[in-house]
């Protein structure tokens, strides 16, 4: 299979599972419902972030917050976009990043566009101290990350293993 074509399936598939696993806790939970799955680590709660990652601007009141965050999203996604195009010129570990990162922003931005805000409802925590509420998109933007950092460490070492496994 063409490496463009797996790195799209792989995409459309975290945007499948975002969309399938934020309809489950939207079409089950209510707001701020909590259930907890690994006492003193892990809960799913239902949460709406009208503001983008960590919650930045989600206090922000202006009637343009939503239409900007769009316009901005869209405008990334089309950057990714082509940097999935080009992906016959990326080491493998570029390759995973970019399509990960297209998946999650993907399912994000339709969220966004679809409601005005993103459902989260992943809650990491140990004793009282929680990490931001975040969804599997999100999940996936950060793994894409962590490929694409792994991918400049490795430099050239990378760019060689991918062309041996190509």
């Amino acid at each position: 299979m063409n490496r463009r074509w797996l790195a799209l399936a792989t995409s459309l598939g975290i945007f499948g599972v975002d969309r399938w696993t934020k309809w489950l806790i939207e079409s089950r939970f209510d707001f701020f419902d909590t259930k907890t799955v690994i006492p003193g680590f892990f809960n799913l709660v239902r949460s709406e972030n009208p503001g983008v990652a960590f919650g930045i601007f989600a206090d922000t009141v202006s009637h343009n917050r939503t239409l900007a965050l769009v316009s901005v999203s869209l405008v990334a996604l089309v950057v990714v976009a082509c940097l999935l195009w080009k992906l016959d010129k990326q080491d493998r570990y570029s390759a995973a990043g970019i399509s990960l990162i297209f998946g999650g922003a993907l399912g994000n931005v339709f969220d966004r566009v679809r409601s005005g805000s993103v459902t989260d409802f992943i809650d990491l925590y140990v004793g009282s101290h929680h990490w931001y509420i975040f969804n599997l998109a999100d999940a996936a933007i950060c793994i894409g990350a962590g490929f694409l950092i792994l991918s400049i460490i490795l430099g050239d070492k990378a760019t060689k293993q991918s062309e041996a496994g190509a």
